[in-house]
């Protein structure tokens, strides 16, 4: 049997929102976050909560002081979706103009400057992998990774086609101590927690 391209669309359309419906009936209900990807949903423990909320709070104010008041690091909800591309995320932080949350819903991801995630120790392949691969798809065009069990990140930017679909071009690696740069905003990374049992970082 041929599936046409017009039926296929409406079958993933179809599978998105069955997922997206099963996301938001358990996602008030079961510990974590529920976030759905190119490979079905993911189920992310974000663990553990003190350390991995303890460095969202930290970015989000380091952020938000050499930011325009205009300018929020927003955390929380609500999620991010593509529904196209069936990709709906909750970043840790979002940039984003306060006036381009006023909506109903989830977040266009077109409005967002740049996400920052801080890395879970019970799912990091969600943040290094998966991650990497959902945001330049849905067009967010600065991605930065902070990894509580190294004491390291990455910044990516610069998206271009790839056969594999669209990639971050650019990767700055850093370890924590280390000015970093997000966007057009430059903060610290000293004084950043660490997992317990994860070395310390000191810089290059």
């Amino acid at each position: 049997m041929t599936i046409a391209p017009d039926d296929a669309r409406r079958s993933a359309s179809h599978l998105y929102r069955a997922m997206h419906d099963l996301v938001q009936s358990v996602d008030d209900t079961v510990p974590g976050r529920f976030e759905i990807t190119k490979e079905g949903i993911v189920h992310d423990m974000t663990s553990p909560v003190g350390r991995h909320e303890l460095t969202t709070l930290r970015l989000r104010k380091r952020l938000e002081r050499v930011m325009p008041e205009e300018i929020v690091a927003h955390t929380g909800e609500p999620d991010v979706e593509d529904e196209p591309e069936g990709v709906m995320r909750r970043p840790d932080v979002m940039v984003i103009a306060e006036a381009d949350m006023d909506v109903e819903g989830p977040v266009d991801p077109q409005a967002i400057m740049a996400v920052v995630e801080v890395v879970s120790r019970s799912s990091p392949d969600n943040d290094w992998v998966a991650k990497m691969r959902d945001y330049p798809l849905i067009g967010i065009p600065v991605y930065a990774v902070f990894d509580p069990r190294t004491g390291a990140g990455a910044v990516l930017t610069d998206i271009h086609a790839t056969p594999a679909g669209p990639r971050y071009a650019t990767r700055k690696d850093f370890v924590y101590g280390e000015d970093v740069t997000i966007g057009e905003w430059t903060i610290p990374t000293d004084g950043l927690p660490l997992y317990s049992g994860a070395p310390s970082a000191e810089p290059a």
